[in-house]
């Protein structure tokens, strides 16, 4: 048990990323690593990881299954009241439930909603790692850098890498400490060559100026939404935890799993030292 666990913000201000996807398989990945885990969700209204951690203790108590399972912290107050926090009464209230939280568990996993909020600003300011699911799309990288609409030349950082800059910056300032930030390609899917190459491209080239790392992420498989009524990812399934057939897609989705998990480097000791700061100017 750590003194001090390291805190990872599932962050992108577009909805439908898989934010929740991606932090429901990492808090499996690391607990059946061994690991204690603790996890927040602030999409107040949606509450995708609170639903996904019910059903997991349902599920199990019906089946006789043993899962590991993270602790599911919640802020105080309700969540209208808590929605219209300003920023630095949105971060005392994070701070209030973290500081216990830190010294109990290895890992605090934080599921923010899809748009910019205090609360979700306050829980980037506070991060060690951040994560950003991106969508394989223009539309999605949208939220990351804007291009120009003639020659797809990228132009200048969102307001989002703004969001991350500012966070990354103020923890340099306050702990002389950096906020690792790795951006990963989610969902991808079947496109044309020339627009992925593209795409890619772009990505990287934002990758260079705004100082995140590029990694893979979870392809759009029916796995993943089958498991979900259950509480349960393609980590937990075994001999005796298969509420579907197992097929030869779901081994391809746990090595991508394996592959997302190497990419964040939480698993690895030492930790892999994160990009050098810069600056996200025009």
């Amino acid at each position: 048990m750590s003194t001090a666990a390291r805190l990872t913000v599932i962050g992108n201000e577009k909805g439908g990323a898989g934010k929740s996807t991606i932090a429901m398989h990492l808090a499996a990945s690391l607990l059946h690593a061994g690991l204690t885990v603790a996890v927040l969700d602030l999409d107040l209204r949606q509450q995708s990881l609170g639903r996904f951690l019910a059903n997991r203790r349902t599920w199990a108590e019906a089946n006789g299954a043993e899962l590991r399972m993270p602790s599911l912290l919640e802020l105080e107050g309700e969540p209208a009241e808590l929605s219209a926090l300003p920023f630095e009464a949105a971060l005392a209230a994070l701070d209030a439930r973290l500081a216990p939280a830190r010294a109990e568990v290895d890992h605090i996993i934080i599921d923010t909603p899809g748009a910019d909020t205090a609360l979700s600003r306050a829980a980037h300011a506070r991060a060690d790692l951040i994560i950003t699911p991106l969508n394989d799309s223009f539309v999605d990288f949208d939220m990351l850098g804007q291009v120009n609409p003639v020659t797809l030349e990228l132009t200048k950082p969102s307001l989002y890498s703004e969001t991350v800059w500012e966070s990354r910056k103020q923890r340099m300032v306050r702990e002389r400490a950096s906020i690792d930030w790795l951006v990963l390609r989610n969902r991808l899917a079947t496109t044309e060559a020339r627009n992925r190459r593209r795409l890619d491209e772009r990505v990287e080239a934002l990758s260079r100026r705004v100082g995140f790392r590029v990694g893979p992420g979870l392809r759009d498989r029916v796995i993943y939404r089958e498991l979900f009524p259950f509480g349960l990812t393609v980590a937990d399934l075994s001999a005796t935890v298969r509420p579907v057939d197992v097929s030869l897609s779901h081994i391809a989705a746990r090595q991508e799993l394996r592959a997302l998990m190497a990419a964040t480097n939480l698993l690895a000791e030492p930790a892999l030292a994160a990009p050098a700061l810069r600056r996200t100017g025009t």
